[in-house]
């Protein structure tokens, strides 16, 4: 049975060697951006969450999470994602964030990602709000 749970600050080192995988693949997606060792390095600040995946005590898959307090708005960021078998662990991962967002008085949950993640949130009330373009210098 799958289980989501958020890791506090204190024990990321306990599971980092199991989900850095899911992390660097991610880094691969911010085309040069971030690695795993900002990744890592980001969930050593206490502003930032790790939440992981789990079956059976085989990790899944991880999300990482910041608040961002905008000027009119408050809202949860998923900075990165990453892992395996997304279809057994997305609901319930959904699910403990946008409580976790409520208690923490966001009103919105925010994603950056690969227009692929269009598909993974289509019933989940998902809006594209803009796209992001990088023009060379």
């Amino acid at each position: 049975m799958i289980e989501v749970s958020l890791v506090p600050t204190a024990y990321i080192d306990t599971c980092w060697d199991k989900i850095e995988p899911f992390m660097d693949k991610a880094a691969k997606y911010t085309y040069g951006r971030y690695t795993s060792n900002n990744i890592y390095e980001l969930l050593t600040d206490d502003d930032y969450q790790l939440w992981v995946a789990y079956d059976d005590g085989k990790f899944k898959g991880a999300v990482v999470t910041n608040v961002i307090t905008y000027p009119q708005r408050k809202l949860l960021s998923m900075q990165f994602c990453g892992g395996t078998e997304l279809k057994e662990w997305k609901d319930p991962m959904l699910a403990l964030l946008r409580r976790f967002a409520k208690d923490m008085g966001c009103d919105s949950i925010e994603a950056f990602g690969r227009p692929g993640w269009a598909k993974v949130f289509k019933d989940d009330g998902y809006q594209a709000k803009w796209v992001t373009f990088e023009l060379p210098v």
